[in-house]
């Protein structure tokens, strides 16, 4: 009698012999061509994988399978980015120590992957927890504040008064914090930052020598926000100070009827004694201040603001005083932080002029126009003094020369893309290599110090200031100043779970090597990556950030120029999977699948084969 077919006997056989083999195995050696195909590394949560988690790697295992049999040499790596506020959050909760829950869950994802017949040359595995791996993190660290590109300043953050920590965009939930639910307040605070601004035009220039879909080109193009225009100065009656704003369409100057400030903008602190109605400019702040980045520049909201009383800007085209207005929707690090409103021409500037009573002038004219909303378009300029009759773009050459030799313009390039934040006031990271010392600033730990270990923690809370749980461990903090030996502190700030995702594709190349980063000649075999794939959710921060790193590393000769200025040959981002009712399948809707319960009933090959269909 024909047996019946059993996928978890017959599977389970030949899984054993692949490991038995080494059947995945890559040399670094090999006289075949190279092929190094990447997915993203997993998070790994105490949930597991879900089947929306294997389509991305079935679908390069395939790929990765045939590119075997037509003769490359494959690699194709695996690990795991498991630094961050999940696990800490979990360690805070149960008591068990992120670094054996870490462990807990990568051995189950192992596992899992495994189980799925996924090719992964499994030696080659890295683990951002492993101070084997941080070490060169912290590596790269030093080497941009070297470069300069590493620095300290203070800046509005998301924060939460319950557990005292600073969050991402992506830990405030509807402006709860992730992690307790408590309302998330903006707040001034001192932050290592990266100075990725220094690399946009090569960021955006670059994008033309890779093969990513154009929507993913255009993400990243419009995350950067490069814009051309100038920069223009507004006198305050009665002060040496001006505000100075940026703008893009210095043709419609004559049409501004109103300044807009943000609530951080200094200049509300300086002009207090002149302000008559400080008290209520005040209380707006403080309401500001309860919202989060994300929700104040929302178009969806209706836009609040309020009019600082007792002083005027002066419009630099007509000396015309006009109303400064402090509101929420101009945020402090955007440009120059303050906007000149234009509601004639501006759908938003107009609906806000229309809700305070103010001025709405046409300076661009057009045929049969609706003056019941905006008009953004380009056109013939009336209005404008000198300037009537001319076409826009020539009108607003004109206009910038003009203001230029007068002392009140100057040309410039303004971005969208703001410096990296680069702190964390929690336990679970990389602690960040720099020593505070009174006598020589911030300086960084040796390097033949590295890596600078994760010292052991009863509490993982930040402190009632806000700081990290480290600060409180007075021996590790406590440490003399590499430069002079005088007193000095560690600093007590982590890094972000960013820090070991931007750079580990690199390191697959050479896992192990305790005295480089990775061997030149191993990198200037491998790299660049010939195809990467992931989800269409990393496409702007992830890749711009791994793109920067590379890109540092590729200046400063850690990386062989010849190797090119990219990391990644090839882009792609998977489809979505959906769970019932053709929704996202997430574990916070709870419609998740686990592969196990599938390959258990029908075995990994029919798993695979329905992923690809």
């Amino acid at each position: 009698m024909k047996e019946k077919y059993n996928p978890k006997k017959i599977e389970s056989k030949w899984m054993k012999k692949f490991e038995e083999l080494d059947s995945f195995k890559t040399e670094n050696d090999s006289e075949k061509p190279k092929y190094y195909s990447l997915v993203e590394f997993p998070y790994p949560s105490g949930e597991g994988l879900h089947v929306g988690h294997c389509r991305s790697y079935v679908g390069l295992d395939i790929i990765n399978r045939n590119k075997r049999s037509e003769g490359y040499n494959v690699l194709f790596p695996m690990g795991w980015d498991a630094f961050g506020l999940p696990t800490e959050n979990y360690a805070i909760k149960t008591g068990v120590h992120p670094r054996e829950a870490t462990k807990k869950n990568t051995d189950n994802y192992r596992k899992q992957l495994k189980k799925l017949g996924l090719s992964f040359d499994w030696s080659r595995e890295v683990n951002t927890t492993d101070p084997m791996y941080y070490k060169w993190t912290q590596w790269i660290f030093i080497q941009l504040f070297k470069k300069g590109l590493a620095y300290k300043a203070k800046i509005a953050v998301n924060y939460c008064p319950s557990c005292k920590i600073t969050l991402a965009n992506e830990e405030v939930v509807d402006s709860k914090c992730e992690r307790c639910g408590e309302t998330v307040i903006q707040k001034q605070r001192e932050q290592w930052m990266l100075k990725i601004t220094q690399y946009a035009d090569r960021l955006i220039a670059d994008l033309d020598k890779v093969d990513y879909p154009e929507r993913v080109k255009i993400s990243q193009k419009e995350w950067i926000g490069r814009s051309e225009g100038a920069e223009i100065k507004f006198g305050i009656t009665d002060q040496e100070d001006e505000i100075n704003v940026f703008t893009t369409r210095p043709d419609t100057l004559f049409g501004a009827t109103y300044i807009v400030i943000a609530p951080e903008h200094p200049l509300v602190g300086k002009l207090k004694p002149q302000i008559r109605n400080y008290t209520y400019i005040q209380r707006y702040i403080e309401r500001a201040k309860t919202k989060t980045e994300r929700e104040r520049i929302s178009e969806i909201k209706a836009k609040t603001g309020i009019e600082i009383k007792g002083v005027k800007a002066i419009n630099p085209v007509n000396d015309k005083e006009i109303p400064i207005y402090i509101a929420d929707y101009v945020l402090s690090h955007y440009g120059t932080g303050a906007i000149m409103a234009v509601p004639s021409h501006d759908s938003r500037d107009f609906d806000f002029a229309k809700k305070y009573n103010l001025a709405i002038i046409e300076v661009i004219k057009k045929e049969k126009r609706d003056f019941k909303k905006a008009y953004e378009g380009t056109g013939i300029l009336v209005n404008s003094d000198r300037f009537d009759g001319m076409p826009c773009q020539k009108a607003g050459s004109k206009i910038v020369d003009w203001l230029v030799k007068k002392g009140l313009a100057e040309k410039k390039i303004n971005y969208k893309l703001r410096d990296w934040v680069f702190s964390r006031q929690h336990y679970w990271g990389e602690p960040t290599p720099m020593i505070n010392c009174q006598e020589c600033g911030w300086v960084s730990v040796p390097e033949q110090d590295l890596p600078v270990q994760l010292p052991e923690v009863k509490k993982y809370k930040p402190n009632k200031k806000g700081d990290s749980p480290l600060a409180s461990i007075k021996e590790w903090v406590n440490v003399p100043c590499p430069k002079c030996e005088r007193a000095g502190k560690r600093e007590t700030d982590v890094m972000p779970n960013w820090a070991g995702s931007n750079w580990y594709f690199l390191r697959y190349c050479d896992p192990r090597n305790n005295n480089q980063l990775a061997s030149p000649e191993l990198l200037k075999y491998w790299m660049p990556v010939d195809w990467y794939n992931g989800g269409m959710e990393h496409t702007t921060l992830h890749l711009l950030y791994s793109r920067f790193i590379f890109k540092f590393l590729w200046d400063i000769g850690t990386v062989p120029k010849s190797i090119g200025a990219e990391p990644y040959k090839k882009r792609t981002s998977h489809g979505m999977v959906l769970g019932e009712k053709g929704v996202k399948m997430s574990k916070s809707r709870g419609n998740v699948v686990n592969p196990d319960e599938v390959i258990k009933e029908y075995g990994a090959d029919t798993l695979r084969v329905y992923e690809m269909f």
